[in-house]
């Protein structure tokens, strides 16, 4: 073979994986533009492929299917969405879809969060139905499978980092997980008054809603119980405004007269169900109240409260703070 034969094939030996190299790592720059793509279980590798090729994401299809082969990722996928954005090369989608780097969502559900708050973080942070969250609350079959009575006061609050697209089951499911997990060490063997672990449960998520402050839950927990042995109503305001659906506004003397299931106002006991998801620490003030003879508290002003131990000591407590906060607005 002449010398002026063999130049061209050793130009072309040389371009060919030249150029099929170049492909593969040549970026495509996407600017601040963020596209996703979703990977659902089932979907083949063309599919994924082509929606990539769509969006611009990537300009060469031989340099995605060809290496994906290689690597055995056309075989593997794992469900998730995908977010791209800056620039990318078909090397690096392909680093992304074998390392299963699909978007993470971050979300917090804060303590006393009641379940259709919870519902709402849901919708926003991982764009599930809120309507099928809440319903899970009441879906004897899914509870059952959780070993709880209802979703409420279940529902851990924490901050949590889950797959975008997990299903809704799934997401509550691990959150109920978090709650077992938390509370596993703190129980005694015998919970004062007799009440049940779920009873708890109610008991922190009452202490939950009124204690702005951690160190003043044991003492708050105290009133309760002392009203629950005297056999007292616990009179506590925020199982009214739950029972009304979640006021965001002061009660009424109306309000407080209204019948329903979670008015400690007109029904002795502890509500039916929890109000809210408690954290740790109201849970532990629930198990472990302080040693108090206090029967009423009402709020300061200032985030915290004044404790008494008649109801004539609790009415002068409220006239003084009213008193006071009129002098301070002033």
């Amino acid at each position: 073979m002449s010398r002026k034969t063999l130049l061209p094939i050793l130009i072309v030996i040389l371009l060919v994986p030249g150029y099929f190299l170049a492909s593969y790592l040549w970026p495509v720059d996407l600017g601040d533009k963020t596209v996703s793509v979703v990977v659902k279980s089932g979907d083949s590798f063309q599919r994924i492929a082509d929606r990539l090729l769509e969006q611009n994401v990537v300009k060469s299809r031989a340099m995605l299917f060809v290496p994906a082969r290689w690597r055995g990722i056309d075989k593997k996928l794992v469900p998730g969405r995908y977010d791209f954005t800056g620039t990318n090369s078909c090397r690096s989608v392909l680093d992304k879809l074998e390392h299963g780097d699909f978007l993470m969502v971050k979300l917090t559900v804060y303590e006393g969060a009641p379940i259709w708050k919870v519902a709402s973080i849901l919708s926003q942070r991982l764009e599930m139905d809120s309507a099928d969250v809440v319903a899970l609350n009441t879906d004897s079959a899914f509870l059952d499978t959780l070993g709880i009575p209802c979703l409420e006061g279940y529902l851990f609050p924490e901050t949590y980092f889950i797959p975008w697209g997990t299903g809704v089951r799934r997401v509550i499911s691990d959150m109920v997980a978090m709650h077992h997990q938390q509370t596993a060490d703190i129980w005694p063997e015998d919970i004062i008054n007799g009440l049940t672990p779920d009873e708890i449960i109610v008991m922190a998520s009452i202490i939950e809603a009124e204690a702005l402050v951690d160190d003043e839950k044991p003492k708050i927990a105290s009133v309760y119980q002392n009203r629950i042995k005297k056999k007292m109503k616990l009179d506590a305001d925020p199982t009214v405004m739950y029972g009304l659906g979640g006021l965001d506004r002061p009660l009424s003397r109306r309000d407080l007269r209204r019948d329903t299931p979670y008015n400690t106002y007109v029904r002795r006991g502890l509500p039916p169900t929890p109000i809210n998801s408690p954290g740790l620490s109201a849970i532990k003030a629930a198990l472990y109240p302080d040693s108090t003879d206090y029967l009423f508290f009402v709020a300061d002003g200032t985030g915290h409260h004044r404790f008494s131990r008649t109801n004539a000591e609790h009415n002068r407590a409220r006239y003084e703070i009213r008193n006071n906060s009129g002098q301070r607005a002033q």
